[in-house]
């Protein structure tokens, strides 16, 4: 299981929307996608929504490099050591933001 993390500014809610509905109503292998997140959650240090996907092998990944107009994604995998799956075993697409590591 993955967690691929979109964010955005404020005044990029209408491009994250974009993004988020073509996910929603292109993707068949994702297994779940929840709704914006307008404000600071958990370690993450701008606003973002999160899609869930099991693995790579239908290229959910490049895809979303190749739709995520400039918007930064983080993707990590699911396991009981939170801190390494958002740190050391993190993929970046575009710019790479800080996480709040004290959070774990």
């Amino acid at each position: 299981m993955y967690h691929a993390h979109i964010y955005f500014e404020l005044e990029q809610q209408a491009l994250a929307s974009r993004i988020h509905e073509l996910i929603r109503t292109s993707r068949s292998d994702i297994t779940a996608i929840f709704p914006l997140v307008n404000r600071l959650v958990g370690p993450h240090t701008k606003p973002m929504f999160e899609v869930h996907f099991n693995d790579n092998r239908h290229g959910f990944i490049e895809w979303l490099d190749a739709h995520r107009e400039g918007l930064s994604v983080l993707i990590h995998p699911v396991t009981p050591d939170e801190l390494a799956d958002h740190t050391l075993h993190a993929k970046w697409l575009g710019e790479v933001l800080p996480i709040k590591e004290e959070i774990f």
